[in-house]
């Protein structure tokens, strides 16, 4: 298992665009509540792909838990 799978990156590690299981594992809610969040416009995620994969941005997330992006 690798350190990103773990949930062992610091915020410096982290991509600039997390998927919906990294976000997820972070903020401890499932992928249904992630995508109900999007739908409201509490996180938004970007789309990606054919198949509409979701990406979160790292600067929204930690704007979502009240931190600022390092970046």
């Amino acid at each position: 298992m690798s350190d990103n799978a773990k949930g062992s990156l610091s915020l410096q590690e982290m991509p600039d665009l997390l998927t919906i299981d990294e976000v997820a594992r972070l903020l401890r809610v499932s992928k249904i509540t992630l995508k109900r969040w999007g739908k409201k416009g509490k996180l938004p995620a970007i789309r990606i792909n054919s198949r509409g994969d979701r990406r979160y941005k790292k600067e929204e997330v930690l704007r979502f838990l009240g931190m600022k992006s390092e970046l």
